[in-house]
């Protein structure tokens, strides 16, 4: 096991993890499209047909021969003699030649010979069997084409693509009615210590309620993973290594919050070390705040210690969890947390060789954004509530001064 304090920069540590976990796969399971809502897809979804499925009008109006309306205008209209109407919901029964056009709806199938339609403003009926055109229109004009959208073998979806609305709605448009996503990874998540107590419960002088698991469960469901959380663990010996036993057998990650810190009662580290192989790979990052982290895999499980402190646990989280439960479900690589530029209102002092990360308040001026930092002690969990996002400052600074343009980390 790695002595802690031999600190590995974050690039290192995450390195290290990542090449660990290179056989890490997403597992597939079929379910409902009408229930994807925010899944991730597990392989490439093909178009069996095409969408539209007929060629049609976006428009309430007049089907035409584009050729004939050629010259139209308010002083000198060209007439059209009106042949029928477009039935809507059935194929289209009408055939246009020369000076014909059909009356059609929204949505309604473009019938044979027409390839444009001219909307309903643009033309003034005359005596029920003819009708005066106001405006030309051109081939293709106001009307979608068959396959336009989607033609049969296209990838409509790619593999690792989060589901939204929009992709249940277009699925269900094809007729795709369920679909191939990853399975959600179990996360077992664990807080210890002898002075952490459920939140509901009145604390007495010198405990703390327990924020870090719901807070990390929380966060894992918003990633995509499903949480587990697991009773509060006291600072002994033989019930963590069997909670900890536990929870490696029934879940695929497993979190574990305080008892991470270089203590002789913090066996985190010892226990993870005893699941399985090559163990624990990092312990201690050099990073601010979160520096007593560990990661470890064992026989090709990952497990996460971090730190008791809610704001670190937070932290490194983000940093480390969330990709973690997004590789899982196999997230296409161009996902990513979004990202903005602010300028600093304050100076931002660092420590060179380590990255920090400092929670900032986001405020839109006339023609920019500033980032107003939130200067914090990791155990207040508030400086986080109040925080926009994160600015992170790389270990070859020194610090930031005001007024320079920084990327914020939105949350």
């Amino acid at each position: 096991m790695p002595e802690y304090l031999k600190l590995k920069s974050l690039s290192d540590a995450k390195k290290i993890f990542w090449e660990n976990l290179s056989q890490l796969h997403p597992v597939e399971e079929e379910i409902e499209s009408r229930a994807a809502l925010n899944r991730v897809t597990f392989g490439d979804i093909l178009s069996t047909e095409s969408l539209p499925p007929f060629t049609r009008s976006t428009v309430d109006g007049y089907a035409v021969i584009a050729s004939s309306t050629h010259g139209a205008s308010d002083a000198l209209p060209v007439y059209l003699d009106l042949v029928g109407e477009v039935a809507m919901g059935a194929e289209a029964q009408i055939k246009l030649e020369g000076q014909q056009t059909a009356l059609i709806h929204t949505g309604g199938m473009l019938p044979e010979g027409a390839d444009a339609v001219v909307m309903m403003e643009q033309t003034q009926k005359t005596d029920g069997t003819s009708i005066e055109v106001l405006r030309p229109v051109s081939a293709g004009e106001n009307i979608v084409l068959k396959g336009e959208d989607v033609k049969p073998g296209d990838v409509v979806i790619p593999a690792g693509t989060p589901m939204r609305p929009a992709e249940i709605g277009g699925l269900l448009g094809l007729g795709i009615t369920s679909v191939k996503v990853a399975k959600k990874p179990r996360v077992a998540i664990l807080s210890s210590g002898d002075e952490v107590i459920p939140p509901e419960n009145a604390p007495m002088i010198g405990q703390v309620r327990d924020i870090n698991s719901d807070s990390l469960a929380s966060l894992v469901a918003e990633a995509g993973g499903s949480p587990q959380v697991f009773p509060i663990m006291p600072d002994d010996r033989e019930k963590i290594n069997a909670t900890l036993k536990k929870a490696y057998r029934s879940a695929d990650v497993v979190i574990v919050t305080a008892g991470s810190s270089a203590s002789t009662r913090d066996m985190t580290a010892e226990v993870f070390d005893s699941l399985g192989k090559p163990g624990v790979l990092v312990h201690g990052i050099n990073i601010k705040p979160g520096k007593p982290t560990i990661l470890a895999v064992c026989d090709g499980k990952p497990l996460v210690g971090l730190p008791g402190n809610p704001v670190s646990a937070l932290v490194i989280a983000n940093l480390i969890v969330k990709p973690l439960i997004q590789r899982m479900l196999g997230l296409a690589h161009h996902r990513f947390q979004p990202v903005i530029e602010a300028r600093l209102t304050v100076n931002l002092p660092s420590q060179a060789g380590r990255d920090e990360y400092f929670p900032v308040r986001i405020f839109r001026r006339q023609n920019h954004c500033t980032a107003d930092p939130i200067f914090y002690k990791s155990n207040l969990i508030f400086s986080l509530v109040r925080a926009d996002g994160m600015v992170h400052i790389p270990p070859e600074k020194t610090g930031v001064p005001a007024g320079e343009t920084v990327e914020v980390i939105l949350f």
